[in-house]
């Protein structure tokens, strides 16, 4: 089964499609997964949370990603550049850093094997 996530249910602009997933045999009780998020041009994630175990890694693929993680200050990251985050994080930036060209993100996710919810996002 792959990962779930709330983005769905979200005032979000992007297309998330899950990748892969699978336990990692060496580390028992954790699995690695993955999400691909296509954004639109000026598109964006709402302000989210990560599972409490689970510990990311964003790697944009194509074009260019603003985002902040906790309190850190805002970056923008272009294709062939990632940041991690770590377990239970807070991600309230979450976008393409342009208005006119789309981007495209693969955020992988380590997390113990019963986590089912990888992502809520912030009740308004």
């Amino acid at each position: 089964m792959l990962p779930s996530t709330a983005f769905a249910e979200a005032q979000s602009s992007d297309t998330i499609r899950p990748a892969f997933r699978a336990e990692i045999p060496n580390i028992p009780g954790k699995t690695i997964s993955a999400v691909v998020v296509d954004y639109p041009p000026g598109g964006k994630t709402s302000s989210h949370h990560h599972a409490p175990s689970a510990f990311v890694t964003g790697y944009v693929l194509s074009g260019s990603i603003r985002s902040q993680v906790d309190d850190g200050k805002v970056q923008v990251f272009h294709a062939g550049e990632h940041w991690h985050e770590q377990p239970g994080a807070h991600h309230p930036i979450s976008e393409n850093a342009s208005a006119t060209e789309p981007a495209r993100l693969l955020a992988i996710f380590v997390a113990d094997s019963s986590e089912t919810e990888l992502t809520t996002i912030d009740k308004k």
